[in-house]
């Protein structure tokens, strides 16, 4: 039996193995797909080949100690130094990154989207901006510090932290920080917060499984928006092609991943 697993710091909550377990189970694939609880990134390659594992999900906050801990690079999380799918190839970890195609996926009923904010600047922001910039999106990022923004300014999107933010129109505002997944913390001060949401027309955060304090105060403002949920759908058919070597066919794996999120 291959064995998966997804490495996070909180990973408690992360519906992953419920995904990946009801398509192992409905299409009789001979796996199965747990938790770790990682504090250390750097303990990542060794932590994985411990266990045994045929490949792995890794969420925050060691998705870039992930592109670190990799033998290879592949696709996509080549450009962006960002891994969110690690496979063991013949011993060797090679790694991927399925959240910004799996974002894209999650935004499809918004329509035509040309102005885009990301909250934060980390893993996640990364991919997401790298993928915007290459659909022709007009993208900004806002930091509560400048330390993290230049791999952004390098892309060509207009960066910002807390003190020098200078608002604009959006269609879509994204919080990609963990704020709100184990408190009830804004990603931005209150005052910013509110002044972002009153200049845009769609609202959708990357923590799923709650309503963050940032979604609360949108829907509050009664701009349509949605949680992770879709997005963690989108990035999970992706890395379940990559685990299972393209065996199952797709629309199976999104039939049976969609029906976890029933239970």
């Amino acid at each position: 039996m291959k064995l998966f697993a997804i490495f996070g710091d909180p990973v408690a909550h992360s519906r992953s193995p419920l995904m990946h377990n009801s398509v192992f189970k409905h299409l009789k694939y001979n796996a199965c797909y747990t938790r770790v609880h990682l504090t250390d990134g750097s303990k990542l390659k060794e932590t994985f080949f411990a266990l045994g594992l045929s490949g792995a999900n890794v969420t925050v906050p060691h998705k870039e100690a992930a592109y670190a801990a990799c033998d290879e690079v592949r696709g996509f999380a080549k450009k962006v130094g960002v891994v969110n799918t690690l496979i063991n190839e013949n011993g060797k970890l090679i790694g991927y990154n399925t959240d910004a195609d799996g974002f894209m996926f999650a935004i499809k009923e918004f329509g035509e989207i040309k102005n885009i904010l990301i909250l934060g600047a980390g893993g996640t922001a990364k991919a997401l901006a790298s993928r915007f910039m290459q659909e022709g999106i007009n993208t900004s990022v806002l930091n509560r510090s400048p330390e993290r923004l230049a791999y952004f300014k390098e892309l060509g999107c207009d960066c910002f932290t807390w003190s020098d933010f200078k608002i604009a129109s959006y269609d879509l505002v994204v919080n990609t920080t963990s704020a709100g997944l184990k408190d009830e913390e804004l990603p931005a001060p209150l005052a910013l917060i509110e002044e972002i949401l009153d200049n845009t027309s769609f609202v959708a955060d990357a923590i799923y499984g709650k309503v963050t304090p940032f979604l609360k105060m949108a829907k509050g403002k009664n701009i349509i928006c949605k949680d992770g949920a879709d997005m963690l759908l989108g990035q999970g058919v992706l890395a379940n092609e990559l685990f299972v070597n393209h065996e199952l066919k797709t629309s199976d794996i999104k039939l049976y991943m969609s029906k976890s999120f029933e239970l």
